[in-house]
């Protein structure tokens, strides 16, 4: 069904008057692609406030957990190539997770009480969530608290690696066992570290081979390029007295250097124009990174019995306090639009990053949306609930 253009046309108007004269977020990119077609696109605001630097149609942004997808993607392929599959005990490929326990009692100073999971950790529990993991920003729990303590998790960690943050996991008992609920954690690391163990290469040589140079990607990567500094946008976090504040200066940020941990839970730069390439090869399957039954397999909700996310969630995530949502293997994914109480299509599925970031995919209307801003956190504002209602408004 074609888009009302005039519809449409009220986007950007909405994003100036609400979010940028208002001084809530510093400047707004949104593209709204139509069977690959772009139909609308507006672009308000700065990407530096201060400097008065625009934001511009190549400006870089920190995507944050928007790399999840892109690394579930990147274990799936290896899952087609019979290399692994999602129902296998994880400590398969890290032995030393064998015995992982989980958290009755105890802090990481007193020592640990623990009891055995009811079952091993399974590939499909770190793709959904239900690993028992966390993330030490959660500020539930006496194990999130040792994730701080330990700087798990935290890309900007200068000394953590990838490797270290597996060794780590494995003295520390898991939030429950897994299957039994669903918790927003580093699990999409540990799928970045199966890649690279079941590939027999870096991570982020793996992603770079498969999946940025075959669509183009020409911008994303763990850090950004030498060169391109003065493209990245300054990050900002709300201020208690009204306005923004800077979180993350892009002269000084550290996205501009190889990170030493290299994340894939959340350690991706990337641009407008590279991420909707890879939402569109996944729409389209052009090109096809994995099969079409893949990404079915993919985006159908895998949470136990049919649940939801507000039914199993155990985490500090603003996405998961809407019903009408599952979990697949990488993204959320709508199972109930009315639910949701907003206009939806069931099957769409999509996910956003900690800077407010988000992305959607709507096979039913052959959609593809992108919202891209830089404010820490996603949960201060309910922008992307608003661009849904507005962008499903044009639906004719």
């Amino acid at each position: 069904m074609p888009l009302n253009t005039d519809r449409l046309a009220r986007i950007e108007g909405f994003l100036q008057s609400a979010y940028i004269e208002s001084g809530r977020l510093p400047g707004t990119l949104l593209r709204v692609l139509h069977r690959g077609e772009t139909v609308y696109q507006s672009l308000v605001g700065h990407a530096d406030v201060a400097q008065a630097r625009p934001l511009a149609d190549d400006t870089i942004f920190r995507i944050y957990s928007m790399t999840k997808p892109i690394t579930s993607i990147a274990l799936m392929m290896l899952v087609e190539e019979g290399k692994l599959q999602i129902d296998d005990p994880v400590h398969r490929y890290i032995p030393a997770w064998k015995d992982l326990k989980v958290y009755e009692g105890g802090t990481i100073k007193t020592g640990w009480r623990t009891r055995a999971p009811a079952r091993p950790m399974l590939v499909i529990d770190l793709l959904r969530h239900t690993a028992g993991l966390t993330y030490g920003f959660q500020l539930n729990t006496n194990v999130d608290a040792a994730y701080r303590h330990l700087g798990i998790g935290e890309i900007d960690k200068g000394t953590m690696t990838l490797e270290r943050m597996i060794e780590l996991l494995g003295t520390l008992p898991l939030e429950f066992s897994p299957g039994e609920a669903w918790n927003y954690s580093v699990a999409t690391d540990v799928l970045g570290w199966l890649v690279q163990v079941v590939s027999g290469q870096p991570f982020e040589e793996f992603l770079a081979q498969r999946i940025f140079r075959p669509l183009g990607m020409v911008d994303t990567g763990f850090h950004v390029r030498e060169g391109q500094g003065h493209r990245l946008a300054t990050c900002y976090q709300p201020n208690p007295k009204g306005g923004i504040t800077v979180q993350d200066q892009a002269e000084t940020s550290s996205f501009l250097k190889p990170p030493a941990f290299i994340s894939g839970g959340g350690g991706l730069v990337s641009t407008a124009a590279d991420y909707l390439k890879f939402a569109e090869s996944l729409r389209t399957g052009k090109p096809r990174l994995v099969g079409r039954k893949t990404l079915e397999l993919m985006t159908a909700n895998h949470l136990p019995d049919g649940r939801t996310l507000p039914q199993m969630s155990r985490s500090a995530f603003s996405e998961a306090a809407y019903d009408g949502v599952g979990f697949g293997l990488g993204f959320a994914t709508t199972t109930a639009a009315h639910k949701t109480m907003v206009a939806s299509s069931n099957g769409d599925y999509f996910w956003g990053g900690a800077a407010s970031t988000f992305f959607w995919v709507d096979p039913a209307e052959e959609l593809t949306v992108l919202f891209l801003t830089q404010l820490i956190p996603s949960s201060t504002w309910p922008v992307r609930r608003q661009l849904r209602t507005m962008v499903y408004a044009a639906v004719e």
